[in-house]
């Protein structure tokens, strides 16, 4: 440009690209507002206020000319500002974004340096008067080049050295996206969960409050592979918080967010988080904020009474609304009613969210391409006799794809959906089995005992109690041992690994590992030893988990010297240890089943149907068990259609031989090759068989109290079904119906939860209400336990009317029989008086 040549141009519209400044007028003279040069606001670059606390300012009068999503970002930044000033709240707190630093360039690289191909473009000359392409693209020789050069994506070098770190071998840069095609005889759906996402109950503050986690997050915090190495720490300042509470129901049993049913598993992993913590840290107060405690599964109730008495774990029954922060602190603040209907307020240091399960995305993915039908929540829709079962024959489903679970209920679960599949594939049984092949057996006879010690931190379950370091050393000291060392996890694949180069390496041919039970983990290690060449019998192991860190908690000194006596023991004895030849034996292709109920009829028409002779074995003169007595289900179905179904059968395969009227009177053998004697109808049989499935049953409890037995008008669950089931024209004109849930239950000497009690009360609570909805109908009980989808019926109970009123163990109810009337006195907490009932039935919940 050279302003001394002009040329003049005719135009009709002139459009003036003018600039832009900003218009500080309004300050007027003196203003104390700090400007830069005067011509733009000053302001803090995060918190946009000014020189004046409480002014902000923002977009272009701050910046200069910027663009319109500059603005909007400043007006957005100056709001938040705002609103933590009129809150007394710090401005900068979190919104200061540290400096990322791109990744160096590497000194070594694969690829030569070079320029960026050119690529030609049209002469000038040919450009005027057409639309022709300027840019004309590369030579094909020109793209060749292009694509040898390094662009610098990521910094990546290509030099390959992550393929080599990484020991799990998962990195493969020349990995191309494939579609593998399979033919298979069944599907197993076993995609898993996910969980709910607390961004939903906002009033938790999760995501604003720092001190408030999710329970999955304070499972990796109690975890030594965790963000503290096993250390719990407030997320706010890393402190060792001294209370935690626990909200339960998070995402569950909730409608507003449709999630109406109980995840299962949230009461119990609540409480086993709880029991952790308090065993790391005695001093540690645990609260657990409740709606119904619901530590169904077995031992589980057990479980909770330890976490109360023996760790001091509070359980508050209360549904908390919010919870807020306190500014200097970070604490968090709950309010709560406390079981004397007053409210209450406590601190906290941090609290734990108890989120519930919720469908996978991956699950719904894979119902669409199976066609595999869901419930209204996600999950997979089963029938309730065949729960492993899909709308589509062959495709089975295993763990929470069906239903929220919790471990033992998951594997279970998935060996009934492989107990399907083998069905189906009984004919190709073993026609793709390919044998573990194994290195040739080192031959150790003439050597020396060469003995390598391995002592495990199980994460900070070993490790928090004994001093594994000097367990270690000390067994470097011990005779014969020519190698020890500490892992943190001696079970894990980067470990065994190691146990088989260490083998290798020096020479061992004895190994002990000093970890946790051999019930569990011994056939690992010795399969571990094996890869390496030795005899699987050159193994022992060293209980110091169960046997020092878990019974000796509190005295780790005493611990670790115990760890050193086990270990000692434990190289005495490898010491001794000869190479050992396993025999094989032929296994009895035969079954026996011990019970004729619904269990024992499934596993025998299982077992026939993969091809396996089967006996089963009756007590009674009929097969059926409990079921006979069951009418309807909580869902509505009818047992007797599927009961009579089933015996059908099961009678009609010729693999299955039934002995009614039968019990076995002695047993003896091993694994794989059993002799059994069975009388039955005054005769004895011995019977052949490999393996043996106990399906006995149980009973229904028939109660001591509640004056049970001293009135007709005081019945159990299974009579009130029978009389309902029955059309007993009586119980249409009942006026009221009073049950006591955990009869037998929860307490000496069944110190167990029943399960079936509370899904079995609500059942008989609808149908009674169905027959005529003006029976009041009362159920007393300690918690409701309807996990899983029964929490729908429940709710639908309450719905329907049915009054539900909670007491305390220590408080049972108290009833009277007067003249054939029967009275029924129940503390409620809630009231000021005892709540007092006369019904024309009393049913009693007996436990099983």
């Amino acid at each position: 440009y050279d302003e001394n040549k002009t040329t003049s141009t005719s135009a009709e519209t002139v459009i003036v690209a003018i600039g832009q400044a900003a218009d500080l007028s309004f300050l007027g003279e003196g203003s104390s507002l700090e400007t830069f040069r005067d011509i733009a606001l000053k302001a803090d670059e995060v918190t946009l206020e000014t020189n004046l606390p409480g002014v902000f300012a923002g977009g272009d009068g701050v910046t200069g000319p910027k663009s319109v999503v500059e603005a909007i970002f400043h007006g957005h930044e100056a709001a938040i500002s705002i609103d933590r000033h009129l809150k007394g709240e710090d401005l900068r707190e979190g919104r200061v974004k540290e400096k990322e630093e791109p990744a160096p360039r590497p000194e070594d690289r694969v690829f030569e340096q070079k320029t960026r191909q050119q690529e030609k473009k049209l002469p000038t000359n040919e450009r005027k008067g057409n639309w022709k392409e300027i840019n004309l693209g590369l030579t094909e020789e020109q793209a060749i080049e292009e694509a040898k050069r390094c662009m610098n994506c990521g910094y990546c070098c290509e030099c390959l050295q992550c393929v080599e770190a990484c020991k799990a071998e998962a990195i493969d840069h020349e990995m191309k996206e494939q579609e593998v095609e399979l033919n298979v005889g069944s599907l197993i759906l076993a995609p898993g969960f996910d969980k709910f996402d607390p961004a939903l109950r906002g009033e938790y503050g999760y995501g604003r409050l720092k001190n408030v986690v999710t329970s999955l997050e304070f499972e990796r915090l109690l975890s030594a592979s965790g963000p503290f190495q096993g250390h719990v720490g407030r997320l706010s300042d890393q402190k060792e918080p001294k209370r935690i509470a626990w909200i339960q129901c998070v995402g569950s049993r909730d409608i507003t967010c449709g999630r109406d049913y109980c995840s299962s598993v949230c009461c119990t992993y609540a409480t086993k988080q709880a029991i952790i913590t308090r065993d790391h840290y005695p001093e540690m107060e645990t609260t657990i904020f409740y709606n119904d405690l619901r530590t169904f599964g077995k031992g589980f109730d057990r479980y909770h009474e330890s976490a109360v008495e023996k760790y001091g774990v509070r359980y508050i029954k209360s549904m908390i609304s919010t919870v807020k922060e306190l500014q200097q602190s970070k604490n968090l603040l709950i309010s709560y009613i406390s079981d004397e209907g007053e409210v209450k307020e406590e601190e906290f240091d941090m609290v734990v969210l108890s989120l519930g399960l919720v469908p996978s995305f991956a699950s719904k993915e894979l119902m669409e391409v199976t066609s595999v039908e869901s419930n209204s929540f996600g999950f997979s829709h089963t029938h309730p006799f065949t729960p492993s079962q899909t709308s589509r024959s062959g495709v089975y489903v295993a763990g929470a794809i069906e239903a929220p679970r919790d471990i033992p209920e998951t594997v279970m679960s998935a060996s009934s959906a492989a107990a399907l599949s083998a069905e189906l594939l009984a004919s190709e049984r073993g026609s793709m089995i390919k044998e573990k092949e194994y290195p040739p057996e080192r031959d150790i006879s003439g050597e020396p005992p060469r003995v390598g010690v391995f002592v495990c931190r199980c994460g900070s379950n070993i490790a928090r109690v004994v001093e594994v370091p000097g367990v270690a050393e000390y067994a470097k000291t011990l005779p014969f041992v020519v190698y020890a060392e500490e892992n943190l996890y001696t079970c894990s694949t980067d470990t065994q690994r190691n146990i088989i180069s260490a083998i290798e390496e020096h020479g061992i041919n004895r190994v002990i590992v000093a970890s946790c039970s051999p019930r569990t983990h011994e056939p690992l290690f010795q399969d571990t030893i094996r890869e390496a060449g030795l005899n699987k019998y050159l193994f022992e192991m060293a209980n110091i988990r169960d046997q020092c860190s878990w019974v000796h908690a509190t005295h780790p000194q005493k611990a670790t010297e115990k760890a050193k006596d086990l270990v000692r023991m434990a190289v005495a004895r490898a010491v001794t240890l000869e190479p050992l030849k396993e025999l094989s034996f032929e296994v009895k292709q035969q079954a026996l089943v011990i019970g004729g109920g619904l269990s024992g009829m499934v596993a025998a028409l299982s077992l026939a149907k993969q091809g396996f002779n089967t006996s089963l074995i009756e007590k009674t003169g009929e097969l059926g068990g409990n079921l006979r007595d069951l009418h309807y289900t909580l869902e509505g179905v009818t047992p007797k259609e599927y009961l009579s179904a089933l015996i059908k059968e099961l009678e009609e395969n010729d693999k299955i031989t039934v002995y009614k009227e039968a019990e076995v009177v002695d047993c003896s053998g091993h694994v794989g090759n059993f002799k059994s004697k069975i009388r039955c109808e005054g005769k004895e049989i011995e019977l052949e068989h490999g393996i043996v499935i106990v399906a006995t049953g149980g009973e229904e409890y028939k109660p001591e109290e509640y004056h049970y037995g001293k009135s007709d008008r005081i019945i159990t669950q299974r009579e009130l079904e029978d009389k309902i089931a029955h059309g007993n024209g009586e119980l249409k004109g009942l006026k009221e119906v009073v049950m006591i849930q955990c009869v037998g239950s929860r307490e000496q000497p069944n110190q167990y939860c029943s399960r079936v009690c509370c899904s079995q009360a609500v059942k008989n609570a609808i149908r009674l209400k169905e027959q005529n909805p003006k029976t009041r109908v009362s159920i007393l009980y300690r918690d409701i336990r309807s996990y899983s989808f029964k929490e729908i019926y429940y709710r639908k109970a309450r719905e329907m009317g049915v009054n539900f009123v909670r007491y305390e163990a220590e408080a049972k109810p108290e009833v009277q029989v007067d003249n054939g009337k029967v009275r029924v006195v129940v503390k409620d907490d809630l009231l000021p008086s005892s709540i007092q009932l006369a019904p024309d039935y009393l049913v009693l919940s007996a436990a099983i």
